[in-house]
């Protein structure tokens, strides 16, 4: 239960990335975007006889997509050869491996949030000609049947204060995860409670479900010192309660977690840490958040709807069957703007089988494929990208998960990347999550807000 639904929880950290060099240098600027090159009526043959590498870490997106590599190959003639590192160890391997500029592996899983390191270098190929080129991309694929906010989230001008949604494509989300609340529907309608709609509704309702003496507690979400612990729960509701993390003022990102707004949001978030959430807030990432729900120890999650799904299958959990799922608190103004994380599949810039790298991605991004791993994956493939395939193939399967596609539905529409993009983003954001650490330890929220505001500002505008 690990690999599942992660969003980067155990990824490395920007220490690690800053130590590594990402970000620095120009090795894939060189490289040709080759889309245009290819010319004629689209074949899923035009490459048949080339073999790529394909780099990937364990999970239940590549799981399931393993045994489908054989009917890429019998489609193509294209043999995918398959390497998979452990998640601990997987982006400071794709880092060596992109920044090498060696070509040794042509596509490669990635987070969204890594785009903002990996693009500006030009280690990662523009897929907007590709998807364009009606020569090499079979009419059939439609790219707008993926969901917008993941769309939009996957592309960006690297241009300090730029939003997404401009400039290059430079990967595919391949399965993502929105932000929700899930619950043990059992014990709340024993005690005949309903989840909450507004924060301050939260923080009561977390409370009053919260018994020490019985080692339960109301709400789990992620509080370790890790930029993991502010994308899922925390990133949703700073970003429903109007809070925005940046402000562009004259070319230059000027850091906003401390407005007023901010401040006050931080305080009752630390203070719904202490006083309905587990006793080791600051370990926790989201395997032992979910785990919590699992065994009944926690009542609430606020986290990765695919990382609580597993909880309610029978035989994974003691929760199994008891479970629920609802979008969680609205915004004052009633929005449920909601964070995600999407695994993605990107291309090597300097790749030199690019045709059959962009087959391939195609391919495992497109309709077909992504409704059979729905059909045949062990978890169902939560969440698939694409409207079509959460329609027809997903849906069907959500009988046993009360709330889970009305939550879905709910949120899809606002669900997006919230995050101003920064190429300092995981040193930034891990700060950030230090910071609510301090808070929690007892140092003044604004203060220590101001400070990091401060930090962060000096950081982002970093030549």
């Amino acid at each position: 239960m690990r690999l599942f639904g992660s969003g980067g929880a155990a990824l490395a950290g920007g220490s690690l990335l800053s130590a590594c060099g990402v970000g620095v240098g120009g090795l894939g600027e060189g490289h040709e975007n080759g889309a245009s090159e290819v010319t004629g009526s689209f074949d899923w043959r035009k490459a048949e006889g080339a073999e790529i590498s394909f780099l990937q870490t364990p999970h239940p997106y590549q799981a399931a997509f393993q045994p489908l590599l054989e009917e890429f190959t019998e489609l193509t003639g294209i043999t995918v050869n398959t390497d998979q590192v452990a998640e601990a160890d997987y982006y400071t391997r794709l880092n060596t491996e992109l920044a090498s500029g060696s070509g040794n592996y042509d596509v490669f899983m990635t987070g969204a949030y890594f785009l903002w390191t990996y693009g500006p270098p030009g280690w990662m190929e523009d897929l907007g000609p590709w998807i364009g080129n009606d020569s090499a991309t079979s009419d059939e694929y439609d790219f707008d049947d993926v969901f917008e906010g993941l769309r939009t989230s996957t592309q960006w001008d690297f241009e300090v204060g730029s939003p997404l949604g401009t400039g290059g494509q430079w990967a595919i989300p391949w399965g993502f995860e929105t932000n929700v609340i899930c619950y043990n529907k059992a014990e709340f309608d024993r005690r005949g409670v309903r989840p909450a709609e507004t924060f301050d509704e939260l923080f009561e309702l977390a409370v009053d479900l919260t018994d020490r003496s019985e080692g339960t507690y109301g709400l789990a979400f992620r509080g370790s010192r890790s930029w993991a612990t502010i994308h899922p729960g925390f990133m949703t509701q700073f970003t429903r309660e109007g809070c925005v993390d940046y402000s562009t003022d004259g070319g230059t990102l000027r850091a906003t977690m401390n407005s007023d707004t901010a401040v006050d949001f931080t305080r009752k978030w630390i203070d719904l840490a202490r006083e309905a959430g587990p006793t080791s807030w600051t370990t926790y990432d989201y395997p032992d958040c979910t785990a919590d729900l699992g065994s009944g120890t926690a009542l609430m999650v606020f986290d990765a709807d695919s990382a609580t799904y597993p909880q309610n299958i029978p035989g994974n959990s003691a929760s199994a069957g008891d479970l629920a799922w609802h979008p969680g608190p609205a915004g004052p103004d009633g929005n449920l703007d909601t964070s995600l994380w999407a695994w993605c599949l990107a291309m090597n810039s300097a790749s030199r089988n690019k045709l059959a790298a962009w087959l391939f991605i195609q391919w495992a991004t497109g309709k077909e494929a992504q409704a059979e791993a729905v059909r045949t994956g062990e978890m169902g493939f939560a969440n698939p990208t694409r409207e079509s395939v959460f329609e027809e193939a997903f849906k069907p399967t959500l009988d046993a998960f009360p709330g889970y596609q009305e939550s879905f539905e709910r949120v899809i529409d606002s669900t997006r990347i919230h995050f101003t993009p920064q190429t300092q983003f995981f040193e930034t954001t891990e700060n950030w999550a230090v910071a609510l650490q301090d808070i929690y330890a007892g140092q003044d929220a604004k203060e220590r807000l101001d400070e990091l505001a401060e930090q962060t500002t000096e950081l982002v505008n970093r030549d």
